[in-house]
């Protein structure tokens, strides 16, 4: 199971462990994003602190209508005792974590500040 809290502002938050290559990782706190159907954005400092590698150059509609273009990188996160490889998106926010990171997995949230947020896998 994983586990998280709401935020002051509302926000279902989760930390993750993401490495890069070699010993390189990074603790992240991400925010559940349940309209964003990727795995996993991160801000440019944090993926170069990871040294993660590029991989190719993406589009996306956002949900005011507008497309943004941003690069796409490799990563692999720590996810619920298991090693997920997955590409990273580039994004100039908080970072989220999307629907395919969280498919085959029951999102609990109690919507109250400091409340319990868990993920557990589909049985």
């Amino acid at each position: 199971m994983i586990s998280g809290f709401v935020s002051s502002h509302d926000e279902a938050i989760i930390e993750l462990n993401v490495r890069g290559p070699g010993s390189r990782s990074l603790s992240v706190e991400a925010v559940i994003d349940t309209g964003f159907n990727r795995s996993l954005t991160l801000p440019h400092d944090q993926i170069e602190i990871l040294g993660l590698e590029w991989r190719s150059r993406g589009q996306a509609l956002l949900a005011d209508g507008t497309v943004s273009v941003f690069d796409v990188y490799d990563a692999t996160v720590d996810w619920n005792g298991e090693q997920r490889s997955l590409e990273i998106h580039e994004a100039d926010s908080t970072p989220l974590v999307g629907m395919e990171l969280i498919k085959g997995y029951e999102l609990r949230i109690q919507v109250t500040e400091g409340g319990a947020v868990t993920l557990e896998r589909l049985s």
